[in-house]
């Protein structure tokens, strides 16, 4: 009997490839509203269940000869609309695991730095929002803020003829679990993590101004606390800055996570600081966060904008301390799910033996706009 479902794996080879298909979301609108897959469409699950014509299913129009990906939020509701939609002849398949398993979905990008000898590849977990960074020159490599399989960085960095020597993380992370030292064991690479001590695994600390050399391009440390006390960012070649979660192309970080409110509000002073140096770096730098709220497509397109564009996007950017500090404060939007917990393992460098999707579940949430 055909299968009724088809895996995350399969439908990201189909959605990179360009290869026809339908994707019809059935969650609850509220559920779509905080992420969902790129390029999809929404119906209610129970017209999807009544859909009798192949062409069309809840007005949305089906091409002839293409199939149909349901998807719920963790692949049950869909199975059922699967079978009554198969049942009137329509090519339909279930998302197995759904949005839950989609989380771990992933695509690249490559960032054109003019100039440069550098490779930089966005490899983006487009079911989360995460974005994570391969720098390579010279058949040599650093991966940062390493947020999906160990595996994928190792199979594109050999399919780029790259040499990982170096794993680097922004910061203690709050909204997903990170592979970094999974992928420093698999592949003999040292681990390089902000100074501080709240991470108890051994890693070589970076402070203001250390760098690293990778091929014929540095790699250097730029303490910018605000979204937490330790958060770095690292300036490559001169010409990109890697920002974690302090800033985004439209935002900046959030500064209350895992922290009081008098904490928050040092934070957000901070923060005001952090940006402010940022500011007086080159205009044409490319900013390159760690997350991003929105869906991302399998398009190639890299997320990160200059700099000049980010200070006329982002209103705090151009605010005074006070006004900065109050506007933050004010805007603090919901926690990520079970941050508290995911804080912890990533402090230890732990990594559960089952399945982290329901654990990481959600969006991120650590940009204020």
């Amino acid at each position: 009997m055909e299968s009724m479902d088809i895996g995350v794996d399969a439908l990201r080879d189909w959605l990179e490839s360009g290869r026809p298909v339908t994707v019809l979301d059935i969650r609850p609108a509220v559920q779509r509203e905080e992420w969902s897959i790129p390029g999809s469409v929404s119906v209610d699950a129970q017209t999807a269940m009544r859909a009798s014509d192949p062409s069309s299913i809840g007005g949305v129009s089906v091409p002839a000869g293409q199939p149909i990906v349901a998807v719920c939020a963790q692949g049950k509701s869909s199975i059922l609309a699967v079978r009554a939609m198969r049942e009137h002849g329509i090519d339909a398949m279930s998302l197995k695991g759904g949005m839950q398993a989609w989380s771990l979905a992933w695509n690249v990008a490559d960032v054109e730095l003019t100039g440069s000898k550098a490779i930089v590849i966005q490899v983006r977990r487009t079911g989360k929002g995460c974005l994570s960074y391969i720098m390579g020159s010279d058949g040599e490599a650093a991966v940062v803020d390493a947020s999906v399989d160990p595996e994928i960085y190792l199979r594109i960095a050999e399919e780029r003829g790259l040499r990982i020597l170096y794993v680097l993380d922004t910061h203690v992370h709050a909204d997903h679990l990170t592979r970094s030292r999974a992928l420093a064991a698999r592949c003999s690479a040292e681990v390089l993590l902000p100074d501080q001590d709240r991470v108890t695994y051994p890693f070589r600390a970076l402070r203001e101004g250390d760098s690293i050399t990778i091929g014929a391009i540095e790699i250097q440390a730029l303490h910018t606390p605000g979204h937490t006390s330790e958060s770095t960012s690292f300036l490559v070649d001169g010409r990109a800055l890697l920002t974690g979660d302090t800033l985004f192309p439209g935002a900046v970080g959030r500064p209350d996570l895992a922290a009081s409110s008098e904490q928050a509000r040092k934070r957000a002073h901070l923060l005001h600081a952090t940006l402010q140096r940022i500011a007086q770096l080159a205009p044409e730098t490319w900013i390159l966060p760690c997350h991003t709220s929105e869906p991302i497509p399998f398009d190639g397109r890299p997320c990160g904008a200059r700099l000049s564009d980010v200070i006329r996007q982002v209103d705090m950017m151009r605010a005074s301390q006070d006004t900065f500090v109050e506007m933050l404060l004010s805007r603090i939007p919901q926690t990520p799910p079970n941050h508290l917990e995911i804080v912890r393992l990533n402090e230890r460098g732990e990594f559960p033996g089952v399945d982290p999707t329901e654990l990481e579940a959600g969006a991120n949430r650590c940009a204020i706009s």
